[in-house]
């Protein structure tokens, strides 16, 4: 894995504008849409865990996967002060292993967009083992059509002391866009340069709710609204079956 490391002590100062509140909204309420219990609740690649912390800080015993340590050492550390911490797992999505069965399982900020397509079929396979029978499967994605207008962009974000540069370049063969970014971080009267790739694949919705089927999972809704400002981006829900 070569990405979410030196990034990972930067991320949330990056990531600023992030509506972590909305997200936590849409979730509790297609909890309460679907009525039943909803008490744990896995955060899959729940990376520096704001989504997490602010989940259990509203009631909800958390368990959250992430294939980064450095990311989930963030992740740690601000959830220090909860009175519930959540159970941090180092896991790749594809090995996801948990003790039992939870009432939900969501994925945020195109977590599934990082997958390749030859893992998701066992990505879904775990989910559907380890969500209890009608419990839920919510994620988001990046839309294709979204990922293939970055090609060739160049992002710059700067601060007194990080500078980070980020192209993009869409792959049309693979079909998924691969981000070269380079960091600057300030060190006194130094600057340490890293570097890391980053790479999100183009999945097809229509492949998506095949996969998911055949994996066991029924009543898919799509929404493209669920968060306002997130432009680009398309919310499944699905309802695990009662086998």
């Amino acid at each position: 894995m070569n990405c979410y490391g030196p990034l990972a002590a930067w991320y949330d100062q990056l990531t600023g504008d992030v509506p972590y509140e909305q997200f936590a909204d849409f979730y509790e309420a297609e909890f309460a849409r679907c009525g039943g219990e909803f008490r744990l609740v896995l955060d899959l690649c729940c990376g520096t865990g704001t989504l997490t912390a602010i989940m259990a800080r509203r009631g909800y015993e958390m368990i959250a996967a992430d294939a980064s340590a450095d990311m989930l050492m963030q992740a740690r550390d601000k959830a220090a002060e909860l009175p519930v911490p959540p159970l941090f797992l180092l896991q790749e999505a594809e090995a996801l292993d948990l003790y039992g069965t939870v009432d939900a399982a969501y994925c945020s900020l195109d977590g599934i967009n990082y997958l390749p397509p030859e893992s998701l079929p066992e990505v879904f396979r775990r989910l559907h083992l380890f969500v209890r029978p009608g419990g839920l499967l919510i994620f988001d994605i990046r839309t294709p059509d979204w990922l293939e207008s970055l090609d060739g962009q160049i992002f710059v974000d700067e601060s007194e002391d990080l500078l980070c540069l980020w192209r993009a370049d869409f792959d049309p063969e693979e079909q998924a866009v691969v981000y070269g970014m380079d960091l600057f971080e300030r060190e006194k009267k130094l600057w340490r340069r890293s570097r890391e790739e980053h790479v999100e694949y183009a999945h097809r919705p229509e492949t998506l709710e095949q996969l998911l089927r055949q994996a066991g999972f029924e009543e898919i809704e799509w929404n493209d609204h669920a968060i306002g400002s997130s432009e680009g981006r398309s919310f499944l829900r699905s309802v695990r079956d009662g086998r």
